[in-house]
């Protein structure tokens, strides 16, 4: 069964509508700066990519009942509520009832890749700050648990939890379908678009809402990532701080936001007359059973993952017109991915421009996939190169069309996306302009 794309949406910190923040992809703009939510004076890594001017009432209907949503399902309710639009299904402030509509909402199902982006930090440091004894370095643990106990915001611990995203989604669109959320890091968004094309395929649903959304831009979430040398420390030079392939790469620069596709069968979105964005031909996705946060040093799952997708779509690597990197900015990853893209696409592997628009954008962690996916789809419509920002100097082991700094006008049929996350996952999806 055919699969196609109907709907995109996203919320980013480069913006909050699509043709917004496409327009400053394409011009090279960048939405890193230094942080602002939290003090990160102390940090070796002072900032990141952060959405915006974000109101929530801003982009859906009865944002009441959206109240205690965290940072991360208010970017996932936005950025649903845009692609539900262009997808011209029935308008939100009525989805939820089928009065008056053609639409099975039984038939309509959610799948997600979120994390958090709803931590109770000033809870935790007001405990942490009043539990230290006097003189030494010992914690008092009851202490701490009963000021944490008194300062906490018991829906703010609630909202946490993973499947709340995908509950205010439903709540907003009153899709009743078949509903998954998955946190496989990196990946996560990836993985959630693939798995909801499957869903389709084997006729479990006619519409798929598919995505991820995640906000790490908190005290854990950085010292996490410094603790790993993950992170960028270029605080003096926070837009050029994201180099992907480029020689002089540090490390990526974390992000926040989502993305969301609708994803219907053919067969339903010619039935009520849609307008067809992309179609989604091929999907492969993969674990390397090698390390926590390491890729395996060959990229042998990612290689898998690539030759799956490809297999899925009963395409060869010739038919690739363009791959949308996973393209982190770290050392391990550009050299790992451009290792892994040549040894799936051979002699091919020099022609095909490559790019990642985490230059930009920074890295949006579980929603990066889908962004990027949205990426693809944007770049086959207009048949232009987001560029790779910040590459000015070639690493030998880094040696294919990264489309530097500047975007390119190109034909575009068919754009392949990989994401890999930390924990080993890799998934790969195709996409390739509908033709009837």
């Amino acid at each position: 069964m055919r699969v196609v794309i109907t709907g995109i949406g996203w919320i980013t910190p480069m913006g909050h509508s699509i043709e917004h923040v496409w327009k400053r992809l394409l011009n090279g703009e960048s939405g890193i700066a230094p942080t602002t939510l939290f003090d990160a004076s102390t940090f070796p890594t002072t900032f990141s990519a952060e959405v915006k001017d974000f109101r929530l009432p801003n982009h859906i209907p009865n944002a009441g009942d959206h109240a205690t949503s965290g940072r991360n399902t208010s970017f996932a309710l936005a950025a649903c509520a845009q692609a539900w639009k262009m997808a011209a299904l029935p308008p939100l402030d009525s989805a939820p009832s089928t009065k008056n509509s053609d639409l099975d909402l039984d038939r309509v199902g959610i799948y997600l890749g979120s994390g958090e982006g709803s931590l109770d930090f000033d809870a935790y440091t007001t405990a942490a700050l009043a539990a230290w004894k006097d003189g030494s370095t010992v914690l008092d643990s009851v202490k701490w648990a009963q000021v944490a106990f008194e300062h906490m915001n018991i829906m703010r611990e609630l909202e946490q939890e993973p499947n709340m995203p995908l509950s205010h989604l439903a709540l907003l669109t009153g899709a009743r379908g078949p509903a998954f959320n998955c946190l496989t890091a990196c990946a996560a968004s990836t993985q959630a678009i693939g798995e909801a094309t499957e869903i389709l395929r084997r006729g479990d649903a006619d519409v798929m809402i598919g995505g991820g959304a995640h906000s790490m831009i908190h005290p854990f979430g950085v010292t996490g990532f410094n603790r790993l040398t993950a992170l960028s420390t270029l605080n003096d030079d926070p837009v050029r701080a994201s180099r992907p392939f480029d020689l002089n790469r540090g490390g990526f620069v974390l992000g926040e936001g989502a993305g969301m596709v609708i994803l219907e069968t053919l067969e339903h979105a010619q039935k009520r007359g849609a307008k067809i964005l992309a179609e989604v031909v091929g999907y492969g996705s993969t674990a390397d059973a090698f390390r926590i946060t390491d890729q395996h040093p060959e990229g042998e799952g990612a290689v898998v993952a690539m030759k799956e997708a490809l297999a899925d779509a009963k395409m060869q690597p010739a038919d690739i017109h363009y791959i949308n990197a996973h393209g982190t900015g770290t050392k391990e990853n550009d050299g790992n991915e451009t290792l892994a893209i040549k040894k799936v696409f051979g002699d091919h592997a020099k022609n095909v421009p490559v790019s990642s628009i985490k230059s930009m954008m920074g890295h949006l962690i579980a929603a990066a996939g889908a962004v990027e996916l949205i990426t693809c789809v944007l770049s086959i419509r207009d048949q232009v190169l987001p560029p790779t920002t910040n590459y000015q100097t070639p690493d030998p082991e880094c040696d294919l069309d990264y489309v530097p700094n500047k975007a390119r006008p190109a034909r575009i049929d068919v754009a392949l996306s990989n994401s890999f996350g930390f924990g080993g996952q890799n998934d790969t999806i195709i996409v390739k302009r509908y033709i009837s």
